[in-house]
C-alpha cells in the first residue's frame, strides 16, 4: 500500500521579495557614499576625544564657540607639528630597513639560499610597496575636499553639541529622542576613552622602545618602535610581532644585541601587561584580541589604510550597542 506523498511549498511573499530589493539597494547605496560615512564617523571619533576639554574650558566660564575653537585648532596643530617632525626620519630609516632586510636574513639564516625562498627577490619589492603605502596616505589627505569636509563635520560637532537632539526632535517624541541622545552620549564616552587610552598607549610603548633599542645599539630604532607602538592596537599578539624584526636587526649586528632586543621586548610586555594597561584602559570597553584582529583584516580588505585605522573603534561602537541592547534585555 503506497504511502501518501507530502509536498511542501516554499513561498515568498511579495513584501518580503520588495524589503529584499530595497534592503541590497540601501547596501549598494552605503557603499556608494562611503566616503561621506568614512568623514562623518572620523569627526564623531575627533567629536569625541575633545569633548571632555571643551567642556571644561566651558566651566572655566570661556564661550562655548571660542573654547570650540581653541581646543580644535591646538590639537590640530599638535599633530601636524608631530608629524612633520616624525615623518621625515621614519620614512628615510623605513626604506633603509627594507632595502636591508635580505642582507640581515642572509646573515642570520646563511642557509637561506639553500632553501626554496629567494630572500633577495621576496624583499626587493618592499622599498616599492612602501613607497605606495605613503602616497596612498598622502593621496588619502591630498583630496581636499573630503579632508576639508571631515575637518568642518568635526568642528561643527563639536559646537553643536545638540545638533542630533535638534534633528532627532522632529523625528521622535521627546522621550525617545532623551533616551538616543544619552546613548550617544554614551557612545561618545566610550570612544573617548579608548582613543585616549590607545594613544597614551602607544606613545608610552614606542618611547620605551625607542629609547631601549637607542641604548643598546640597535639600528632603525625609529621605524621599531613606531611599529612596536602601532601594533599595540592588537592585544597580545601585536606586541609579539613587533618584536619580531627588531630581535631579528639585533642578531644581524651581534648575538649579544639580538638577545638584548629579546629581553627589552619581554621587559616592555611585561610592564605593559601588568603595570601600563591596567593604568591607562581601566575605563575603556575590552576589545577581544581575536575580534581586534578580525577587524583589521576586514577593514583592510573593504576599505586599505583607511579601513584600518577605523575598524577598531567600530567595533568599540559595535560592542556598545551590543552591551546595551543585552543589559536592557
Amino acid at each position: 500500500m503506497a504511502k501518501d506523498e507530502k509536498l511542501y511549498k516554499f513561498e515568498i511573499s511579495h513584501r518580503t521579495i520588495i524589503f529584499t530589493v530595497f534592503f541590497l539597494l540601501f547596501l549598494k547605496f552605503l557603499w556608494i557614499i562611503q566616503d561621506l560615512i568614512f568623514s562623518l564617523f572620523i569627526a564623531f571619533i575627533v567629536t569625541s576625544a575633545l569633548r571632555p576639554m571643551v567642556n571644561y574650558l566651558i566651566k572655566m566660564k570661556i564661550p562655548k564657540v571660542l573654547a570650540c575653537f581653541l581646543v580644535y585648532f591646538s590639537f590640530l596643530g599638535t599633530l601636524i607639528g608631530a608629524l612633520s617632525i616624525i615623518f621625515p626620519p621614519l620614512i628615510k630609516e623605513t626604506i633603509q630597513l627594507s632595502r636591508q632586510l635580505p642582507f640581515i636574513f642572509q646573515k642570520i639564516f646563511p642557509a637561506s639560499n639553500l632553501m626554496f625562498f629567494d630572500w633577495q627577490s621576496l624583499f626587493q619589492y618592499l622599498p616599492t610597496a612602501t613607497s605606495q603605502v605613503i602616497n596612498l596616505i598622502s593621496g588619502v589627505f591630498s583630496n581636499v575636499v573630503w579632508f576639508v569636509s571631515t575637518l568642518f563635520f568635526s568642528f561643527y560637532l563639536l559646537v553643536e553639541e545638540d545638533a542630533i537632539k535638534k534633528i532627532l526632535a522632529n523625528f521622535f517624541a521627546e522621550e525617545k529622542t532623551k533616551n538616543v541622545v544619552n546613548f550617544v552620549n554614551l557612545l561618545e564616552k566610550k570612544v573617548n576613552s579608548w582613543f585616549w587610552g590607545e594613544i597614551f598607549l602607544m606613545l608610552i610603548v614606542g618611547s620605551l622602545t625607542y629609547i631601549g633599542l637607542t641604548l643598546i645599539g640597535i639600528k632603525y630604532a625609529l621605524p621599531l618602535a613606531v611599529l612596536a607602538g602601532l601594533l599595540e592596537v592588537v592585544p597580545n599578539l601585536g606586541p609579539t610581532i613587533a618584536a619580531i624584526p627588531a630581535v631579528l636587526v639585533g642578531f644581524s649586528q651581534s648575538s649579544f644585541l639580538g638577545i638584548a632586543a629579546l629581553a627589552l621586548s619581554i621587559l616592555v610586555q611585561q610592564l605593559e601587561n601588568n603595570l601600563i594597561v591596567p593604568l591607562v584602559m581601566k575605563k575603556t570597553v575590552g576589545l577581544n584580541p581575536i575580534i581586534t584582529l578580525m577587524a583589521l583584516i576586514v577593514g583592510g580588505k573593504l576599505a586599505g589604510v583607511l579601513g584600518v585605522l577605523l575598524s577598531v573603534p567600530l567595533v568599540v561602537v559595535i560592542q556598545t550597542i551590543l552591551f546595551e541592547l543585552l543589559n536592557k534585555k
